[in-house]
């Protein structure tokens, strides 16, 4: 039976040591991101940063979008996996490959136009509502210096 031990190396991989190690990790992200939302990431650090920290500090803040460059990626990756993959019925029928061809790009462009759509509006609504505040501000103070 000397063989039987010959990989074991002494270490055990109970499932109450990865237990131990999910409820630990959970303790560390949940105490660093409100660290790091009070401090790196407050309200009074948005013009501070410059280069990567000031990417960083848009995409934490969901100050940049990246859905959209991943949906146009995403696009172009389904428009040639269905173009190409139609190409596997022209052998059973001619009628489907063609059917797969158009209507699954036609379904795919409508799907991904209306994501982008939203995106669209949510980008938009976000601009006016920051042009609404900044137009309310000089007005709230030509109020008060009216008083």
């Amino acid at each position: 039976m000397l063989g039987s031990n010959l990989y074991s190396y002494g270490y055990n991989s109970s499932p109450n040591g990865a237990m131990i190690w999910i409820i630990i990790s959970v303790v560390l992200a949940i105490i660093g991101g409100i660290a790091l939302y009070f401090t790196v990431f407050a309200k009074s650090n948005e013009n501070k940063f410059k280069g990567f920290m000031k990417w960083l500090y848009d995409f934490v803040t969901f100050k940049k979008m990246m859905l959209e460059s991943l949906l146009r990626v995403l696009y172009i990756i389904v428009a040639i996996y269905i173009t190409l993959s139609s190409f596997a019925l022209i052998s059973n029928s001619f009628v489907g490959f063609l059917a797969m061809l158009v209507f699954g790009n036609l379904i795919a462009r409508i799907t991904f136009e209306f994501s982008l759509v939203l995106l669209t509006i949510c980008k938009n609504t976000t601009e006016i509502n920051s042009k609404m505040k900044s137009e309310v501000k000089p007005k709230k103070e030509e109020t008060k210096e009216k008083e």
